[in-house]
């Protein structure tokens, strides 16, 4: 069964100017196919406060955080996280996390936030439990972390399995992009399953 784009999932939710284009032949790809397009690409962890375009703004490929990872997959499968999220937090502030000290939402920064992305997620219905079960994991999910306790981190978990069947995870944790084993490295605190 082919799986609709995740640009129809939200049209409901968003304008169709919330969407943007993919690439031909790319949008039914599965997400870590092509957030597995970064590895080598990016290369660099940069967590710079950048000027963006909007809507479609990235940072440089070469560089980027762990949200550009994901920002990156999604928006070659159909959906531009930035305009998106953008959207949601103009007309609904008050539900997004405070962290910051912002009064109103900023394009160019609030959807590199795993936070923020957090709050999207779950606004989407694509919440689904927690657990320390690799076959409660699918190809595809999104899954955030906690590094060292406090800084939040997110990946995508890869369609790839280690000797042991766990699923490996495709993410940018200080050293550029890169797909590895380390799916129960730290403490899980997020877990959404794109419908």
């Amino acid at each position: 069964m082919k799986k609709r784009p995740f640009a129809t999932l939200l049209f409901p939710l968003f304008a169709p100017a919330a969407l943007c284009a993919a690439a031909d032949g790319v949008r039914d790809a599965s997400l870590p196919s092509l957030a597995r397009r970064q590895i080598g690409v990016t290369v660099a962890y940069d967590p710079s406060y950048v000027q963006l375009d909007y809507p479609m703004g990235d940072v440089p490929a070469g560089r980027g955080v762990c949200t550009d990872v994901v920002i990156r997959a999604f928006r070659l499968n159909g959906l531009d996280l930035q305009q998106a999220v953008h959207e949601d937090m103009k007309r609904n502030f008050g539900k997004y996390p405070k962290i910051w000290g912002l009064k109103r939402p900023d394009r160019n920064i609030d959807y590199r936030r795993v936070p923020n992305l957090m709050r999207f997620f779950e606004r989407q219905g694509w919440s689904v439990p927690i657990s320390r079960e690799a076959a409660d994991y699918l190809s595809g999910d999104i899954v955030i972390c906690l590094v060292g306790d406090t800084l939040p981190h997110i990946f995508i978990v890869s369609d790839r399995r280690n000797k042991h069947g766990r699923p490996l995870i495709i993410h940018n944790i200080g050293r550029g992009t890169q797909e590895e084993d380390g799916l129960f490295d730290y403490r899980l605190t997020g877990h959404y399953r794109p419908k």
